[in-house]
């Protein structure tokens, strides 16, 4: 390995933490505002589309339709919280106003900087799904046991899509990129994943293709749990998380380091 890329790895396990704590303290000052913005689709999808559609819907897959979409929801929450904070505050850091650069004069490297960035999204993934599960516990919707196997893989979950929105931030020459990312790769995840309605519903196409996403494998961690049932395929589920979660975080930082040496 050249010493270029090498330099673009992180130093040590440790200098990460550095730049998670200077988000940590940046975002502590807006952090009701910033919850209650990343818990508003959730909870919308969840009591709106879950009690007005499950009337009609009734029971899904022998559960109520809102505790069938609850455990969809903290996925998603996860999802969303973990790609908007690398998406829409990480390529700000990044670009505008150049504090990864004034961070790189210090003896921590690219490679620190893009982890901490990473562990402060799956943080936020961690925060919005964690709200989401707890509120769907009160309620009813889940047992308070399962919580503990439940956050685990919200954790991961952001990991991994942090990671996977790391090189759309790298590639993305301005925030209007953004959209498509969104529009083209998100809302279609969450509708193929089984978050809203299962999978079996699709056609033989999508079901196989499902098998492939990040969001599928997040939601078949996590349902199993909140609904009390027996969860197959564990090992195989976590081992796509953190391949979603590792491979991009090293293409991330090839391509940030091309980007930030032009």
């Amino acid at each position: 390995m050249s010493e270029g890329y090498a330099a673009a790895l992180p130093a040590n396990a440790w200098n990460w933490v550095a730049v998670w704590r200077r988000n940590y303290l940046s975002w502590k000052k807006i952090a009701l505002a910033s919850m209650l913005g990343n818990l508003a689709d959730p909870m919308i999808y969840l009591f709106g589309l879950g009690t007005g559609l499950g009337m009609m819907v009734g029971r899904v897959e022998d559960a109520s339709y809102v505790a069938f979409l609850a455990a969809g929801m903290v996925a998603t929450s996860a999802m969303t919280a973990s790609t908007f904070e690398t998406i829409y505050a990480a390529y700000p850091r990044m670009h505008h106003q150049r504090i990864w650069e004034a961070i790189l004069y210090t003896q921590l490297t690219l490679g620190d900087i893009v982890l901490g960035e990473l562990a402060w999204a799956a943080t936020k993934a961690f925060l919005a799904g964690t709200a989401i599960a707890i509120v769907a516990a009160v309620v009813g919707y889940a047992a308070w046991p399962s919580l503990l196997y439940v956050l685990p893989a919200v954790a991961l979950t952001g990991f991994a899509f942090a990671s996977l929105a790391m090189v759309v931030t790298a590639l993305a020459p301005s925030y209007h990129y953004f959209v498509f990312y969104q529009s083209l790769v998100l809302t279609p995840m969450l509708f193929l994943s089984g978050a809203v309605f299962p999978v079996t519903q699709l056609s033989g196409p999508f079901q196989q293709a499902a098998h492939f996403l990040p969001l599928a494998h997040s939601i078949d961690l996590i349902r199993p749990e909140m609904l009390d049932r027996p969860a197959g395929g564990i090992a195989l589920h976590i081992g796509a998380l953190c391949l979603y979660a590792v491979l991009p975080f090293f293409l991330s930082m090839v391509l940030l380091r091309r980007r930030l040496m032009r």
